[in-house]
This record gives C-alpha cells, sequence and structure tokens, in this order.
C-alpha cells in the first residue's frame, strides 16, 4: 500500500480512529494487526517472511540473554545473522549472479526486505553486545518489526529507543498529532510536487541518454539529485508524522543533507538511520579509525563498499560507494584547511563559499553511477555532459531542444524546488513546522491553506507513482 495511494487515505485514518478507540491493553494488537494487513496489500506471501526474520531475530536474542558462555553466544549470534541475512541474500543478489531465472526471482523480491532485515540485525547485535536485554513479549518485538510506517523504507529503528515506546502505554496528545500531519503534508509536498515534477525528464535522459547530449546531462543529474532527495526524504516524513499519530517517534532520517559542507557532514545528514548502521554494525566493528592511517582508509572504503552493495549487486552501485569512500579518504587528507575551524568554531570564508558546492558536485558526479542503468551509460553522460560548451550559445539552446519546454514550463517546476531550498535552508537553524504552529491564527492558518493549495497545483502524475527506495 502506498502512502500516496486513495487506499492510504482510507486505511489511515480508519486505523487512527480504531486504534485510540480500543482498550489500552489491547492497542498493541490493533496496530500490529493492521501493520500485517499494511503489509500484506503487496504481496500475501511477504508477510510470511516478514514473520520468518521476526521469530529468527527474536529467539536468538532470548538465547543470547539466557547463555552466558562467551563461545556459546558467539555461536548463537553467527547462526542468527546467517539466519537472517539469508533471505535478503537470496531474493537481492541471486537473480545477479543467475540472469536465466533473474526476471521471475526479482519479480519475488519482497518490500522492504533490506530495511526490516537491518533493523533486526541491528537489534541482534545489540543484545549480543549487551547494550540492553532482549525483549521478552513477542507481540510487542513483532510490532517493533512491522510498525507500517517505517516498514517499507525506514527509518531503521533501533532497539534501545523504539521498543520502550512500543511496550509502554500511549497517551494521545494532541499537539503531537497536529505536529505529525504537518510533518505528512510535508513529505506529500516533497514527493507529489518536486519529485513527481522532476521524474519524467530524469527517466527520459537516463532511460535513453544515447538520444542526448551536452548540457541536458547535467541538469538531469541535477534534477535527480532532487528527485532521490525529495521522494526519499519525503517517504521519511510521512512515516514520522504518520507515526506521531499513534504517539511513537521515529529517528530524524534527513537533515538538509545538500546544505553540508563536506562529504563527511553530508552523510550525516543523508539517510542518517542507514548510514549510522553501517557506522555502528560495520565500520566501527572494522576497527573504525582507531588504527592506523592506512587501515582507517581501508575501512572507510569498505564500508561504503558494503553500502553500494546494499543497493544493488550492479556495478554502478560498486563505484557509486567507492567513489564515496574515495572522496572520505581524500576528504580526512586534505581536512587541515578545516582543522583551525574546528578549534575556533568558524570555516574560513573560502572555505565557507567553496565548499558546499563542491561538495553538492562530487555528490552529483556520484549520483550518476548510481542513476546510470550500465557503466557505459555512466560514461556516456559524464564524457558528453560538456560537449560543445566552446560554442556556449549553441550549448544552451541544445539543452532546452532537449527538455521539451517553453521557459514558463521551466519556471513553473523551478518553483516548488525553490521554495523547498528555502524551507531545508530555514530547517538548519529551526523547526520550521514548530515555528509555524507557534504563530498567531491569522498568521499560520493562511500559510496552512497556501501549502495545501500548492501541493493541488503543483502536483501531476504522482498519485500513485511508488516511492524509488521500495526497489531497494
Amino acid at each position: 500500500m502506498l502512502f500516496n495511494s486513495m487506499a492510504f487515505a482510507i486505511f489511515l485514518p480508519a486505523v487512527f480512529t480504531l486504534y485510540w478507540i480500543c482498550p489500552v491493553k489491547f492497542r498493541y494488537l490493533f496496530l500490529l494487526a493492521a501493520s500485517y494487513c499494511f503489509y500484506m496489500t503487496a504481496d500475501i506471501k511477504y508477510s510470511l517472511l516478514l514473520m520468518l526474520v521476526t521469530v529468527s531475530s527474536y529467539a536468538a536474542a532470548r538465547l543470547l540473554d539466557a547463555v552466558p558462555a562467551p563461545s556459546a553466544r558467539k555461536k548463537i549470534f553467527l547462526s542468527g545473522l546467517i539466519a537472517l541475512l539469508s533471505p535478503l541474500l537470496f531474493f537481492k543478489y541471486i537473480p545477479t549472479l543467475l540472469p536465466l531465472h533473474a526476471s521471475s526471482i526479482q519479480f519475488m523480491l519482497p518490500v522492504g526486505i533490506s530495511f526490516y532485515t537491518f533493523q533486526a540485525v541491528g537489534y541482534l547485535t545489540d543484545i549480543y553486545l549487551r547494550k540492553y536485554p532482549a525483549e521478552k513479549h513477542f507481540g510487542y518485538y513483532c510490532l517493533f518489526l512491522s510498525f507500517f510506517p517505517q516498514l517499507l523504507s525506514g527509518p531503521i529503528g533501533r532497539g534501545g529507543r523504539l521498543l520502550p515506546q512500543i511496550c509502554s502505554p500511549r497517551r494521545f496528545d494532541a499537539s503531537q498529532a497536529s505536529y505529525g500531519l504537518k510533518k505528512m503534508a510535508v513529505g506529500y509536498f516533497k514527493k507529489l510536487v518536486v519529485a513527481g515534477l522532476v521524474a519524467p525528464t530524469v527517466d527520459a535522459v537516463y532511460g535513453s541518454p544515447d538520444s542526448y547530449v551536452g548540457l541536458i546531462f547535467p541538469i538531469a543529474t541535477f534534477l535527480f539529485a532532487v528527485q532521490i532527495y525529495c521522494d526519499f526524504s519525503g517517504y521519511t516524513d510521512i512515516a514520522i508524522g504518520c507515526a506521531l499519530l499513534f504517539g511513537i517517534e521515529l529517528t530524524d532520517n534527513f537533515k538538509s543533507p545538500y546544505f553540508s559542507h563536506s562529504l563527511k557532514e553530508f552523510w550525516s545528514r543523508w539517510h542518517i538511520s542507514l548510514s549510522s548502521w553501517f557506522r555502528d554494525y560495520v565500520y566501527i566493528p572494522l576497527g573504525g579509525s582507531r588504527a592506523g592511517k592506512f587501515r582507517h582508509a581501508l575501512n572507510l572504503m569498505l564500508t561504503f563498499l558494503v553500502s553500494g552493495l546494499w543497493h544493488g549487486a550492479g556495478i554502478t552501485f560498486l563505484l557509486w560507494g567507492g567513489l564515496h569512500g574515495f572522496f572520505q579518504i581524500l576528504e580526512n587528507r586534505m581536512n587541515k584547511l578545516r582543522e583551525k575551524p574546528a578549534e575556533t568554531g568558524h570555516r574560513p570564508l573560502a572555505a565557507s563559499i567553496l565548499s558546499m558546492p563542491l561538495t553538492f558536485l562530487l555528490v552529483c558526479f556520484a549520483w550518476v553511477f548510481f542513476r546510470a542503468d550500465s557503466l557505459s551509460d555512466a560514461w556516456r553522460i559524464l564524457s558528453l555532459s560538456f560537449c560543445n560548451i566552446k560554442n556556449f550559445d549553441e550549448y544552451l539552446k541544445t539543452a532546452v531542444i532537449c527538455l521539451d519546454m517553453s521557459y514558463g514550463h521551466m519556471a513553473y517546476i523551478s518553483i516548488p524546488i525553490l521554495l523547498l531550498a528555502v524551507y531545508d535552508y530555514a530547517s538548519l537553524k529551526t523547526d520550521v513546522i514548530a515555528f509555524l504552529s507557534a504563530r498567531k491564527v491569522w498568521i499560520r492558518y493562511p500559510v496552512y491553506v497556501l501549502f495545501l493549495l500548492s501541493i493541488l497545483l503543483f502536483s501531476e502524475k504522482g498519485v500513485s507513482s511508488e516511492f524509488y527506495y521500495f526497489q531497494f
């Protein structure tokens, strides 16, 4: 069931109403049943796999708590990891290894398997490291893995933060629910308006790069950077807002990442639940930055290569991860310019002006490999991006022709992107939603109405389109 579907528009109000009417001691059961119903709308067989992952991780965690011997605990932990990761590896990577059967197996790829598997692996690892005791209540643990707002594309929840909220009785908070609805509205604006407007151009150019040349490639890459951010952070905003309707706070997943001054800062702001997962369960166990320079660089590279493989088994995803690993290593080596700002709290003017656009350009460069269907397509896009740039007028005219848009339509697309940029920039220093909520009625309600009207005005054909990250 898509967040941007009519079915969800009926499902959510019904579940919200019945949840708060339901007696307190049965609410978790109702929410668990609703979450499985939500998941089964994709395919009833998917719920069986979700239950398999749930039972495997629950049993392994209980055994880890019950067995004190270190050697036995290690065997249980490794067995649990194998049981959890095997379905993910099978459904996600076997199609690449067996191309003759790829189409039939790819069709079976369960939606959200990467996210709830990583959540279960993180939970099991925390239990093994004795960060907190294993959850004894099977129903609560089932809801921890299947809670429908985050089930399909995260944020990836941590047991230490999410389980206590699930286990304790929730009380309805009107201000929290109001904030959740506004957060959802921001998410729908990102998905239906911004991502929906730029997606056709991105799909056309990246879907048939042989038909284009020149400036259209950098434009399409920029638009893809906007699309993937709005699509995924839009999903996250909807998920966080939806969870707040039930009194549950999910972790933030995006914090204005394109305003970062470094690649390290970018990854602290982009897909935070996943990047922190790789940091805690891959990078740090490898040794992190505690070893020498070479080992530190190797740990960074391995972590980003694993991140690339998580997104897909193709060489383009591996290169995307490798590029970010290389950028981080290079950034660490050239970080002397930023050492003084770290001590004084101020960044040199030149670094402040140049670091943000340079970071964005490097991120966009890597996005080419992420979005391209093949390595040859990525090479064509990069090698022909500046073709005929010496004849700048012709370079611009070719891009306008390739866009196949009037100047008015270009401006029409630009307005929502600029609005989003203003919102993200303001979000660096303040919670925009909370700020508006604190304004007087005659100020905030006209803003709400204009915002909703902008969704109706600018959104086009994105109402039933899938979220981009569902394929991962």
